[in-house]
């Protein structure tokens, strides 16, 4: 029900400007605005976009064993995460399974995760689960102890570190798209030029602090904010006057094209590219995964390296033209079932149709055909390079 549903602090203002709103993670979210999602793609593609993305969670760890801590609880390397930059990782089971992927932001005096919306909950309870040795142990044997000047074995015992649900009185923006830094620079008074990709820092919009990382989730350059929710109205509007220079203004966007946006550069979904049942091997993460070091999930994750998986992650552009949806089976050219739709999308970038499958991986090399059973009837596919847009800062 609709009003089971949690609502940013700008759910006033989405309403009155014209968005449909639908029901995501738990939240009451914009989906698209009146020009529609193509527009909006189109929007931060060519200019630049604003998103309302309060419904992410952030969860602060700080504490004598804060490195150590999230260095064994998380797939990448904090231990030599330098201070004011950030990494990619996943959350991992014992087994492998992927509880989330997190963003991990090192501030002078603590780390702060961004994690997704539909496992804030789940997220802070095994966090402090692992804080309290209560998470299934990692053999240590293998770890270079020369890099790990963090700490000590966890198994040993729990960790020092204080965890800190900020989620719910927290909000987020992301400022995406080629003149997005112009927009910023014209909000803020100073530039974010000199914020180097992947930095966090302490800053100031419109007379409000608020942390600023020069990050994002749709393949261009640009920043996300993190507020206050009593700040979040007034640092919106002074964005969006910001932006008034743009050709149609710093356009709204929504989850619909935020979707799209995040596809075409190869970025995983929580819930389609990435579940408790996928591995970050299965889900061509590997390279979010320092496996020199222990973590939870590393021995899985170093098995299944050995030993082969059983399905491969595999993005698919359509030769019959169709549009996928999540669960469709996917089958060899010769009927055997091989795997499932896990995204389908229409690119506005590539004007065509693509989707991501999971299937056995002797099918999901590049140049493969398969078959997708689309409302009962076969629709051929093939196998293509990813990603299918290379992300604007890496030009």
């Amino acid at each position: 029900m609709a009003e089971d549903l949690r609502r940013t602090a700008l759910y006033s203002w989405h309403r009155d400007h014209g968005a449909r709103m639908g029901p995501f993670a738990g939240w009451d979210m914009p989906l698209q605005y009146e020009t529609g999602a193509i527009a909006e793609h189109r929007a931060v593609r060519e200019h630049a976009g604003l998103f309302d993305i309060s419904h992410m969670g952030q969860v602060e760890v700080s504490g004598p064993d804060a490195v150590s801590f999230l260095d064994y609880s998380l797939t990448n390397d904090i231990l030599g995460l330098p201070e004011g930059l950030s990494t990619y990782c996943l959350m991992c089971r014992p087994d492998g399974g992927v509880l989330d992927d997190v963003f991990v932001y090192r501030l002078p005096d603590r780390f702060y995760v961004v994690v997704n919306a539909g496992n804030i909950e789940k997220d802070e309870e095994w966090l402090r689960a692992v804080a309290a040795g209560k998470a299934a142990p990692v053999d240590w044997s293998g770890a270079d102890t020369a890099d790990d000047a963090a700490g000590r074995d966890p198994s040993a015992g729990g960790f020092d570190v204080r965890i800190t649900n900020k989620s719910w009185e927290t909000s987020m923006f992301a400022l995406q798209g080629p003149q997005a830094l112009e927009v910023f620079e014209r909000a803020a008074g100073h530039g974010a030029a000199d914020l180097e990709r992947f930095a966090i820092r302490e800053d100031r919009i419109a007379g409000a602090d608020c942390l600023v990382s020069r990050t994002g989730y749709t393949g261009e350059d640009g920043v996300e904010i993190y507020i206050d929710n009593e700040a979040a109205a007034g640092v919106w509007e002074a964005l969006r006057e910001a932006g008034s220079f743009l050709p149609d203004g710093l356009r709204p966007i929504g989850l619909a094209a935020r979707d799209s946006l995040r596809f075409e550069p190869g970025f995983a979904l929580y819930g389609h590219e990435l579940n408790e049942d996928s591995t970050p091997i299965e889900a061509r993460l590997k390279w979010a995964c320092e496996l020199g070091r222990p973590f939870v999930g590393r021995d899985t994750l170093l098995g299944q390296i050995d030993s082969g998986v059983s399905k491969k992650l595999a993005t698919v552009r359509m030769i019959d033209r169709a549009m996928l949806r999540e669960g469709y089976e996917v089958r060899s050219p010769e009927g055997e079932t091989i795997g499932r739709v896990v995204t389908g999308m229409y690119s506005p970038t590539l004007e065509w149709y693509y989707g991501n499958v999971f299937v056995t991986p002797p099918h999901a090399k590049t140049g493969a055909e398969i078959d997708i059973m689309v409302r009962g009837r076969t629709r051929r596919a093939e196998v293509v390079k990813r990603p299918l847009y290379r992300p604007a800062y890496r030009s």
